[in-house]
């Protein structure tokens, strides 16, 4: 049987404790909306009374919900594609359909609208403003359209010849032009030392061709597959 001295001497000390523990859940209770992290409450032996934070363990359900991770001062891509500016209704038109097939990629003897060889996509950027003319590898427009005057071979819309007439693009400007290469498909792409060194010469769709236009039309129908087309263009 406990003496009632020794009741005397833990009552009071049951009683500190218990007062204390009511502070500390309300100390957590009022501390839980600034941090949601678990908090446990813990009694040594000498009756001090410590909190302790604890990581928060996320459950199955937040371990697989998808997570954004902003990292600040990252650049997004920069296009290569300088801003180019065309001063009539024809060129805006050609100016969009080819821009609309902007990495696509390369396969021989496509047409689009998702691949396209270099001719290929020659024709479909025409075909897309109602421009009608026979399908055919870079050396049948080269036979086909009209030789330009010198102030027209870097207009937009001139198509430039390649390495033996094996490759085909359409200018843009003095600056570049837009063609399907094998490496990285349509895409714009500068005229520096490489590709100067390598133009055969322009042509223009005929001057016929484009009085009988359709600006607005777009016949997405897929050419007839050219065996003759170009393998082997460049990059």
């Amino acid at each position: 049987m406990k003496s009632p001295l020794r009741n005397k001497i833990l009552f009071p000390r049951l009683l500190v404790v218990s007062a204390t523990l009511f502070l500390a859940s309300s100390v957590i209770a009022q501390s839980s909306e600034a941090d949601p992290r678990q908090t446990r409450v813990t009694v040594n032996s000498s009756g001090e009374i410590r909190l302790e934070t604890e990581p928060t363990v996320p459950s199955a359900a937040e371990e697989r919900r998808p997570r954004t991770v902003t990292s600040p001062g990252v650049a997004r891509p920069v296009s290569l594609v300088p801003t180019i500016n065309v001063t009539n209704r024809f060129d805006q038109s050609l100016l969009t359909a080819i821009q609309s097939h902007l990495g696509a990629t390369y396969h021989f003897n496509r047409t689009g609208p998702e691949e396209f060889d270099c001719s290929g996509l020659v024709w479909r950027a025409y075909q897309d403003i109602g421009i009608n003319f026979q399908r055919g590898p870079a050396r049948s427009y080269w036979a086909t359209f009209e030789e330009p005057s010198k102030d027209q071979q870097f207009k937009f819309g001139t198509l430039v010849f390649f390495s033996n007439l094996s490759h085909v693009g359409i200018v843009v400007d003095e600056k570049g032009f837009y063609h399907s290469a094998r490496h990285g498909g349509v895409m714009y792409s500068p005229f520096n030392e490489y590709w100067l060194s390598r133009i055969d010469g322009f042509r223009r769709v005929p001057a016929q061709s484009l009085q009988a236009t359709a600006p607005n039309a777009k016949p997405r129908t897929s050419a007839t597959n050219v065996a003759t087309v170009e393998q082997n263009n460049e990059p």
